[in-house]
């Protein structure tokens, strides 16, 4: 089975917890001492060091920005993957990749993008966009495609409905990085063809009919001559036993609940069915993010361990069995030369 790879969706929006009440010999009076980017700080940490492949700020009108989140979360820790959501009309393409570039410069390839196109129309008409309709999504194959032609050519001519670009491109140090992985959503016509254009990740949610939109996708993206790998977003409530995890309050209706085995067992059937990446949700943030990376995602890593010692023994298997078969070939070419 191939290792999933495990994504935490981080906490941009407040109300944001409170620290841990001090010991009355702590004499710190200071206000403000523990302020919002402490508890987002301190979930990045929990994900870096226990194991959690990266982390999603997701994008949100009243959240904090993305970008902003991740670039300083990447820049604390050595491991951690970010994934920043940000909507395709607030910028140019040219002006998104130019970050993005330096970015990946100073992460060391680390930082990943989530486009999302399609808002609600109050949300949208509150960030100045006035797009909607099908317009949407072809603003976004126009910023996508910009942006990977800025970042692959020194000289990029484009002119587009949306955008235009004369004799752009990336040189000097700002040429040569890795384009960060573009994760898209929906399952509408129009995001899976944008998703079979431009993404790199495409990530369904727990309610859609995931099968039937991975076959969709996959020959949309084969039309292009691309493959897309699937991801999904989910809730995760783990614990000792499903009872107890059935017991945490304000799990929503479709969040995965049960024990560790058993959510383990239900995330190995998505798998199965193709899925690559889980991005998952989970509250309190801190306590939560532990729990899922000491308990959870070992009995991922151990079984990857086992499947590789297991194709380690095929291997020596396999050169044993050329190795005899030589000998014996040689054996026989000696009995024949007497």
């Amino acid at each position: 089975m191939t290792t999933p790879r495990f994504l935490l969706t981080l906490p941009t929006i407040g109300p944001y917890a409170d620290p841990a009440p001090l010991p009355p010999f702590v004499t710190d009076t200071r206000a403000d001492r523990y302020g919002a980017f402490d508890t987002i700080a301190e979930v990045g940490r929990a994900a870096e060091v226990t194991g959690f492949d990266g982390v999603v700020a997701p994008f949100a009108h009243d959240a904090e920005e993305a970008l902003i989140v991740v670039a300083g979360l990447l820049r604390a820790n050595r491991w951690l993957h970010g994934v920043a959501g940000f909507h395709p009309g607030v910028g140019t393409p040219v002006y998104a990749a130019k970050l993005s570039a330096s970015l990946q410069r100073f992460t060391g390839d680390r930082f990943g993008w989530w486009p999302v196109v399609d808002l609600d129309p109050v949300t949208a008409r509150a960030q100045g966009d006035f797009l909607d309709g099908p317009d949407r999504y072809a603003r976004a194959d126009e910023f996508l495609t910009i942006a990977k032609g800025v970042w692959e050519h020194e000289d990029y001519t484009y002119e587009g409905r949306f955008f235009q670009v004369l004799a752009g491109g990336f040189q000097g140090p700002l040429a040569g990085r890795r384009f960060p992985p573009v994760h898209l959503s929906g399952s509408s016509q129009e995001a899976l063809e944008l998703s079979a254009k431009h993404a790199d990740v495409h990530i369904f949610d727990a309610t859609d009919d995931i099968d039937a939109l991975i076959a969709d996708l996959g020959a949309r993206a084969a039309a292009h001559g691309r493959t897309v790998a699937y991801g999904l977003r989910l809730t995760v409530v783990a614990r000792e036993d499903e009872a107890e995890a059935r017991a945490v309050r304000g799990v929503p209706e479709h969040a995965l609940a049960g024990s560790f085995e058993q959510v383990a067992d239900e995330l190995r059937r998505y798998v199965d069915r193709g899925v690559g990446t889980f991005v998952l949700e989970t509250e309190p943030h801190v306590e939560e993010t532990y729990r899922l990376g000491e308990r959870l995602l070992p009995l991922f890593a151990q079984e990857h361990a086992r499947e590789h010692a297991r194709e380690h023994a095929r291997e020596h298997a396999r050169e044993h069995a050329q190795e005899h078969a030589q000998e014996h070939v040689r054996q026989h070419a000696q009995e024949q030369a007497k």
